[in-house]
């Protein structure tokens, strides 16, 4: 029986992530918080090292059940996938994903799938005003490249929520006051 949450945070760029997870690193007890860009590498050899490394990954998150630690992750192979359908990178990545996330499912964690998203789309110009920051060239900064995101990130909550009911699937509109979308966090996952 799980004892621990998993929580994946995804999102476009300019939707919030880097703050949410922050707070949900510092606010529940015993929780590691991790980071991930996925590959870099868009061509069909991409698909291999991005395979290997999400498999990886849920191996080790299969070794953290049970163990009383809060898992948060800042993207995971949500974003490979979500890149892939917009046409980012010159492989598809679906039939990875379906089993990762069939994999993902039956991890023995109390699990929610996060997608923060701007409800006022047009927010995302300011939030992404990033000079001096490395830019993924396969997706660079734009409003309109996190308008797709979004959209699809959206799209793929549905299907996950209806595919995987143990799934807790939430959709956070991330462009309110920082209090009352950290309060509602609060309430879904009950801390």
């Amino acid at each position: 029986m799980a004892n621990s949450k998993l929580i994946v945070v995804e999102g476009p760029q300019g939707a919030g992530k880097t703050t949410i997870t922050d707070f949900l690193r510092h606010s529940l007890s015993y929780t590691n918080l991790y980071r991930l860009c996925g590959t870099s590498d868009s061509t069909p050899t991409g698909k291999k090292k991005a395979e290997d490394m999400y498999v990886d990954l849920l191996e080790y998150m299969k070794k953290m059940e049970n163990k009383s630690i809060n898992l948060v992750f800042d993207r995971t192979f949500f974003t490979e996938e979500n890149y892939c359908r917009l046409g980012k990178k010159e492989y598809s990545f679906t039939d990875v994903y379906e089993k990762l996330l069939e994999d993902f499912s039956k991890l023995d964690f109390e699990t929610y799938y996060i997608t923060l998203y701007l409800s006022d789309e047009s927010l995302y110009n300011e939030r992404l005003n990033r000079e001096g920051k490395a830019v993924f060239q396969g997706s660079k900064f734009e409003a309109s490249n996190s308008i797709n995101q979004q959209r699809m990130y959206l799209k793929m909550a549905e299907e996950i929520k209806e595919k995987y009911p143990n799934i807790n699937v939430v959709n956070i509109a991330n462009d309110r006051e920082l209090d009352v979308v950290k309060k509602e966090i609060r309430e879904i996952i009950g801390f």
